[in-house]
């Protein structure tokens, strides 16, 4: 279920089932506060409220967006309908034809805002596409149901290698089986819980990987003739030149995967042997913005709702790329945003929609930048703006200029723990008196993979195994640690998700003097430390202590800090 865009002029999903009569506005709002408290789609928090059934919210969405609404408990598809459409190609993009009428193929859809999966199957049907919206489980099970069992990634790469699929781009990205075997690689990550998938071109060679809980694994791959028309047909669904090969280019893909809605973002870049690309996967219903479920201590938790509570200053969330730290800003946001404070974002890329809160994107090739965007912005009258990275001196200008006339900034920045925040705020040509005078908080965060509760044991660490460890050791003597032993579903591994480590500095009185003094990074951490800043190794080794995670995993992911 798609949820709508306050910022896009449609009608709201609250209100067309207000208007039917379906809803009260005391139920809408306890819907929106359930959302703001858990992220999600409205939709499903009316449906788990009671409030609403399934089917209406389908019709609501389907008015929405101009389209018609089917019941499929009510309507049996045709087997030539059925035909027209591979079973790959309906699970992966959640559409299923339901009949075929004078040149036209009606379908069933779960999310009414994809409608490139309607131009796709205009493309290779040749016919005529009018979309319908069903109930996403309704429509997932009757896929299911229709399609029987899902088609192996080994069949797909199969029957790939053994097509002929022509040298031309343009209809090699159409062919039949590059987009079974396309649609079978993204079914399978998403399926995977993958966050990145990897199209690597050698020249004998076409490697594909997953990220999964940020480790890259290797997949069974095509042989390497099928990687120019996987790439094409990449390019094809993400709307990108099919014919430009010299330079990288930049798109996106929407999928609703058994009624999840999935965004693919995609860069393409060339390579010596041919193009190369790699998707990012964002799984909207998979991504909680309730700050309870980072993986952070209470005290720190309350640190972070006091932050959304204060009326100006700078809050930094600092870390190396894949860090967690747009989904912590995002769950700070939804637990700070109601209907008495306007927050505006500003970010390259925008990664999930939240409802309520205006998201600005960036586009540096027509000018689009922070700084200039961060201006308008201001004349918005924001109370919290959210600002995507400050990358040079104008942006931080800007920032600081936010929160001196009175509005709350959430900003991150690139830096290896909280402290080397401020220094990294002195290199862009800030003043020490004016980051005294704006930064409230910063939250260094590290992601460090869970041990996989099926295969979990446990162990007595020996003397040796502790020697290894330094100083830490007396934190751990003593006490039984886990592991994961490997099983099926972690891939072997011993870990399946992952759960955030962090630092979190209060820029007090103590720090301000440091930092005017112009004292040392390290100076800076022990007036931290003082006021009871826990490091990110201490946060680690209590996850370790509690169980969440493994001593190789926290080393590994806190090398080079304190």
């Amino acid at each position: 279920m798609a949820s709508s865009d306050q910022s896009s002029g449609r009608r709201l999903i609250g209100q067309i089932l207000k208007d039917r009569g379906v809803l009260r506005e005391g139920q809408i709002q306890e819907a929106l506060a359930e959302q703001r408290k858990h992220g999600g789609l409205i939709g499903q928090h009316l449906v788990d409220l009671g409030h609403a059934s399934a089917t209406d919210i389908a019709a609501a969405l389907a008015e929405q967006a101009g389209l018609g609404a089917v019941d499929l408990g009510r309507v049996e598809p045709t087997q030539e309908a059925l035909d027209r459409v591979d079973a790959t190609t309906a699970r992966t993009f959640g559409v299923l034809p339901l009949s075929v009428r004078g040149g036209v193929l009606e379908v069933a859809i779960a999310d009414p805002l994809n409608t490139a999966v309607l131009e796709d199957l205009a493309f290779t049907t040749g016919l005529e596409i009018r979309g319908a919206v069903a109930d996403a489980e309704r429509l997932a099970e009757k896929i299911r149901e229709l399609y029987g069992e899902e088609e192996s990634l080994e069949d797909a790469i199969a029957e790939a290698a053994s097509a002929a699929v022509g040298d031309d781009a343009a209809s090699a990205a159409q062919s039949a089986p590059v987009v079974r075997l396309l649609n079978s690689i993204l079914h399978r990550a998403i399926a995977d819980r993958a966050s990145d998938v990897h199209f690597e071109v050698f020249p004998d060679e076409l490697r594909i990987r997953y990220r999964v809980d940020g480790s890259l694994y290797e997949v069974e791959a095509p042989p390497a003739h099928l990687a120019l028309p996987l790439i094409a047909r990449i390019k094809v669904m993400s709307d990108l030149d099919i014919a430009e090969t010299k330079m990288p280019q930049d798109g996106r893909i929407a999928l609703s995967i058994d009624g999840r809605p999935v965004d693919l973002r995609v860069a393409t870049i060339p390579g010596i042997a041919g193009e190369g690309a790699v998707l990012r996967v964002l799984d909207r219903s998979a991504v909680s913005l309730d700050l309870a479920t980072l993986g952070l201590a209470q005290r720190e938790i309350d640190l972070l709702e006091e932050a959304t509570r204060l009326p100006h200053g700078i809050v930094l969330v600092t870390g190396p790329t894949g860090s967690g730290k747009t989904t912590t800003l995002y769950a700070m946001l939804n637990y700070a945003s109601d209907d008495t404070r306007k927050i505006i974002t500003v970010e390259d890329p925008v990664e999930y929609d939240i409802d309520g809160i205006v998201q600005v994107p960036i586009n540096e090739e027509i000018g689009v930048t922070y700084p200039k965007v961060l201006r308008t912005v201001l004349r918005q009258d924001p109370d919290m703006i959210l600002v995507g990275e400050i990358r040079d001196r104008e942006t931080a200008q800007v920032a600081v200029e936010a929160s001196l006339t009175g509005h709350t900034v959430f900003a991150t920045v690139h830096t290896n723990d909280a402290p080397s925040a401020i220094t990294r705020l002195v290199d862009l040509g800030l003043e020490p008196f004016l980051i005294t005078a704006t930064l409230e908080l910063v939250v260094a965060q590290r992601l460090v993979r869970r041990i996989c509760a099926s295969c979990k044991s446990t162990f007595e660490p020996d003397e040796d195994f502790l020697r290894e460890l330094g100083p830490d050791a007396e934190l751990l003597r003593g006490h039984t640690l886990a592991f994961g032993k490997g099983c099926e579903d972690c891939f072997h591994t011993g870990y399946r998700g992952r759960t955030a480590i962090s630092e979190i500095m209060r820029v007090d009185e103590a720090v301000r003097r440091a930092v005017v003094a112009e004292a040392s990074t390290a100076e800076i951490r022990e007036r931290a430390a003082e006021a009871g800043m826990r490091s990110l190794r201490r946060s680690g080794l209590d996850a370790v202590l509690a169980g969440v995670t493994t001593v190789e995993e926290v080393l590994h992911e806190t090398m080079g800090t304190w």
